[in-house]
């Protein structure tokens, strides 16, 4: 038996994480869809095809692909809540997470003193 990360992935294995990833439904509807047997039985012969270490590390790649193909539409609503959001409280969070992803963060909130051997931290929160 060869080893287990070297396991190639079934069609099955393949429609069933990439149903869940695509529609987010549940591992009952997503073995359904993707040809394991109907109910609890498709839903157990699933779940443990997605313990599989060779599954696991497709369903990673393809949440990553998911993700990266979704961060345009999450970048453009936090643009649009920051322009036009009828709060000014959503205007300024949206407004703070772009600067915090476009590498401005705030200040640290501690304060750092140093005299000599003597070290003093003050937390200003």
């Amino acid at each position: 038996m060869g080893d287990v990360s070297a396991r190639k992935l079934t069609r099955k294995q393949a429609a069933l994480v990439d149903t869940l990833v695509a529609s987010g439904c549940s591992i009952t509807e997503a073995a359904s869809h993707a040809g394991y047997a109907s109910g609890e039985s498709g839903r157990v012969t699933a779940s443990k095809a997605l313990r599989l270490p060779h599954v696991q590390q497709y369903m990673l790649q393809r949440v990553g692909e998911a993700l990266g193909l979704n961060a345009t539409v999450a970048a453009a609503k936090l643009l649009h809540l920051a322009r036009g959001a009828k709060s000014e409280y959503v205007q300024l969070e949206a407004s703070k997470d772009i600067l915090d992803r476009a590498g401005f963060k705030p200040p640290d909130r501690h304060m750092h003193l140093h005299a000599g051997d003597i070290s003093v931290n003050i937390d200003l929160s």
